[in-house]
């Protein structure tokens, strides 16, 4: 039994099928079970919670007990520990010195400059794609 609506539009086109929500989905790249993965995310939470109610419980904030432990030895300074960039990236820089050599004077710190080469850059990979293709 069709009823018809305005314009000649079947009622029938606008109906949802029933679907059962607990069902999983064969989506063609695997199966959705929303039940499942909810199941999941249940447990992980439990299994979490679990494992911080066994942390210790004699922890006290804002005592020695938030001091780095270092074998024994009293805390130096924050400047004294803190290891410049400079000092950090030595080797990096020494292995790509010709590089950097080549490139430092290049940088100007005006960003219409880096446009530039932005856009320079770019047209000469596309007429190197263009050619090779």
């Amino acid at each position: 039994m069709r009823s018809q609506s305005r314009a000649g539009i079947s009622h029938q086109c606008w109906v949802v099928p029933e679907m059962d929500l607990t069902a999983p989905v064969l989506t063609g790249y695997g199966i959705w079970a929303p039940v499942a993965w909810l199941a999941a995310f249940v447990a992980a939470v439990i299994i979490v919670y679990l494992l911080w109610k066994t942390g210790e419980s004699s922890y006290k904030k804002g005592t020695e007990l938030e001091r780095p432990y270092l074998s024994g030895n009293a805390e130096p300074e924050k400047g004294a520990v803190h290891i410049r960039a400079s000092n950090l990236y030595w080797g990096f820089l020494q292995a790509l010195k010709g590089y950097y050599d080549a490139i430092v004077p290049m940088h100007t710190g005006v960003l219409t400059d880096y446009m530039i080469w932005f856009v320079a850059v770019t047209a000469l990979v596309l007429v190197i794609v263009g050619v090779l293709s």
